[in-house]
């Protein structure tokens, strides 16, 4: 089998940050590390589910809104993947840290998060996810198009 996109990102020089994985038609996926590959320790299952509670919440119900085709983590627990469509890469970025400012900084139940609205709705951190997007802003704050590129992730 071919290898698919992400599988050609060289994991061991990547850094956190945002990088434009790969654009299929319309539709842009970016890839949001946290984490730095295979350098433990990894984002907690009940981190990514809340942080991708909310960042898909927020995001959806933002001016951005029409543009999200979806938000989700990664398997390998470092990072998100966001995929949009019509939405310039700036608009990405600062949907991304608004996104992480509002978890940083949020207050109360996690959306979504009864058993009629997810099919795991005990596994939540939002301590954790809340840390977990304070320690990524710092990262993407002056973060723009130019910076996308996987280049930018290799140290």
């Amino acid at each position: 089998m071919k290898k698919i996109a992400s599988f050609e990102v060289d994991h061991t020089t990547l850094q956190p940050g945002m990088y434009l994985s790969r654009t299929d038609g319309g539709v842009v996926t970016y890839d949001l590390r946290f984490i730095r590959p295979n350098t433990p320790p990894f984002l907690p299952p009940a981190v990514l589910h809340t942080v991708e509670h909310i960042f898909a919440t927020y995001a959806r119900n933002s001016r951005f809104g029409p543009h999200i085709v979806y938000f989700g983590p990664m398997g390998c627990r470092t990072g998100f993947y966001l995929l949009t469509q019509g939405m310039p890469h700036k608009d990405a970025i600062e949907l991304t840290r608004a996104a992480l400012r509002f978890i940083a900084e949020y207050e109360g139940e996690v959306p979504g998060a009864t058993a009629a609205e997810c099919g795991n709705y005990r596994e939540q951190d939002l301590p954790g996810a809340k840390a977990a997007a304070a320690r990524m802003l710092p990262v993407l704050e002056d973060w723009t198009p130019a910076d996308l590129s996987y280049e930018k992730g290799e140290k």
